[in-house]
């Protein structure tokens, strides 16, 4: 995969300058719809998962509350939309199953799951870096994941973008376009940070997600990286 650089733009450092982002990628995967791999791995760390939290208490979890407090400053409601971490785990929690996508998908479903960060997976092939995190122009269009039609951005949604395409609604909506398929071999992830986030959570969740795809659909991990909004600040 071709070398990556992110950029933050000054009014998000200005305005967030505790964030930050871990990006990761594993080339040469084989993409599947299911195998017993991603099977025996959601079994293992669904009753993971149920041994070590409670829905009704997850509202206190301090992961979980840094991602709500985080939505409320970008005004998005979290408890309508929910931080994708939390989303997943709230499912498995509640008895049901993740949606079975692809197993590459899956794989970082269930990292995000297990460690309550957000993380993106976009085919590395479709990407055209250097990536920016800023913030949307107003009438800006994105094509979420099963969108039937783009949608109009606004200039209060943060946005991870590349030189062509938005790729991402900060940190809840991946695009139509980047998105993980049968054929894809090289994968981009991406583990969203918030004020309250530490970097390590960040790398042990895209390093997380990077393992457990290398388990269902092998692949060489290339690297591992924290672009922070700051980058001197202890």
């Amino acid at each position: 995969m071709q070398p990556f650089t992110v950029y933050w733009c000054a009014e998000v450092s200005n305005k967030f300058p505790e964030l930050a982002i871990c990006v990761g990628a594993i080339d040469n995967v084989s993409v599947e719809k299911e195998n017993l791999k991603i099977k025996e791995l959601k079994s293992a760390l669904y009753s993971e998962a149920k041994a070590k939290y409670a829905v009704e208490d997850l509202k206190e979890n301090p992961t979980v509350r840094a991602y709500r407090d985080f939505y409320w400053k970008l005004g998005i409601d979290p408890t309508k939309t929910r931080p994708s971490g939390e989303a997943l785990l709230r499912r498995v929690l509640r008895g049901e199953e993740l949606p079975t996508i692809l197993t590459a998908v899956d794989a970082y479903n269930l990292a995000s799951m297990k460690t309550i960060i957000p993380i993106s997976g976009f085919d590395g092939q479709t990407l055209s870096p250097p990536f920016n995190v800023r913030f949307a122009e107003n009438g800006e269009t994105f094509t979420g994941i099963g969108m039937e039609k783009p949608a109009s951005l606004t200039n209060n949604m943060l946005v991870l973008a590349d030189t062509k395409n938005v790729l991402c609604i900060y940190p809840h909506r991946d695009a139509e376009q980047t998105k993980i398929t049968l054929k894809t071999k090289n994968i981009l992830l991406v583990g969203y940070g918030a004020p309250g986030i530490t970097k390590k959570q960040l790398e042990d969740a895209v390093s997380t997600a990077l393992e457990f795809i290398k388990i269902v659909c092998g692949g060489e991990t290339s690297t591992v990286k924290v672009f922070s909004a700051t980058p001197n600040l202890v």
